[in-house]
């Protein structure tokens, strides 16, 4: 793996504006002692798509991964002292499409469908939430034909309303009508809804999310190593809690609010990785952009020494 010189840091600040200050590291910078929490190590790798592995475009289809990306995931896919799992919004559909990745895991909608080598699962809906769910559809389609640049897109098992490409002056006035159509179904706990980077999403009323569904996939990962005699109890430790176990080190990486639910199940239980600038965050450590977190994956799967980067200082928020 890759070591890093020791050049002159500046130090800077970012106080939050309420003080509640919380510390990442910047994640280059604390690379020697990251190497040692590796050290003898499984690691199960967690990664967001949309801001994590690609920029942010102005619309999902315009967010195709480099070839220098996929490399890197084919070649960590391939060693045997890892695994992979791309967690996303996007619908399982689709993010398998846009990786193309054979022999990884795929979390689409959230963690509501998952799909990997020896592993499927989608979450159940009835039959009243997918009609409910066309209704809302329509209803977001009809209220937002009049304003340019809204995308409702159906993922199935969700919602989302895209507004990235609609003009600063109308943004308001997205969230206005979004929150207008989904009052009474919210009143009546029919769904849920959230949001992230101009974003609204509605799912189903339960709480689901990525922390549960990343804490699913590290418990089925350990009852797939466990014996016949082990394994249903291993399993049923997936709906509650996740014990380290087989030298399992999971890293997730992620620059949502979405992700922000793996940060904090993984809180003291793994590596936790915010990409981008955020008021305030979960995770132990950030990278700049995508760009950095390739760096890492790279650096990782790399043998090779020769790396060097610019060291930062820690970001305080």
């Amino acid at each position: 793996m890759h070591s890093l010189p020791n050049p002159i840091t500046k130090p800077t600040t970012r106080p939050h504006p309420h003080n509640l200050i919380k510390t990442m590291h910047y994640l280059f910078n604390k690379w020697k002692s990251l190497l040692g929490d590796l050290k003898n190590k499984s690691l199960f790798f967690f990664l967001d798509y949309d801001g994590t592995l690609t920029p942010i475009r102005e619309s999902p289809k315009k967010a195709v991964m480099s070839r220098e990306t996929k490399a890197v995931l084919r070649r960590l896919s391939k060693d045997a002292r890892y695994k992979v799992a791309i967690i996303s919004g996007r619908s399982l559909k689709d993010i398998k499409k846009v990786v193309g990745i054979s022999g990884i895991e795929y979390v689409g909608n959230h963690g509501l469908e998952i799909e990997g080598p020896k592993i499927k699962f989608k979450c159940p809906v009835s039959p009243a939430y997918t009609d409910l769910l066309r209704k809302i559809k329509k209803a977001l389609a009809e209220r937002f034909s009049g304003i340019k640049g809204v995308l409702v897109e159906d993922k199935g098992l969700t919602l989302s309303v895209h507004f990235r490409q609609v003009k600063k002056a109308d943004e308001i006035l997205v969230k206005d009508i979004f929150h207008s159509v989904m009052r009474p179904y919210l009143e009546r706990k029919d769904v849920r809804t959230t949001f992230g980077k101009k974003v609204f999403e509605v799912r189903p009323p339960f709480g689901w999310d990525k922390g549960k569904a990343v804490l699913w996939l590290l418990a089925h990962s350990t009852a797939l190593r466990a014996s016949p005699e082990q394994a249903k109890r291993v399993e049923g430790l997936a709906r509650r809690r996740f014990r380290m176990k087989d030298n399992i080190m999971p890293i997730y990486i992620g620059d949502d609010v979405t992700d922000e639910d793996a940060f904090k199940a993984l809180k003291k239980r793994g590596i936790t990785i915010f990409v981008g600038n955020a008021p305030l965050s979960k995770a132990k450590y950030y990278l700049e952009d995508s760009e950095e977190v390739v760096r890492f994956l790279k650096m990782i799967a790399s043998k090779d020494k020769k790396d060097a980067g610019i060291i930062k200082s820690e970001r305080t928020l």
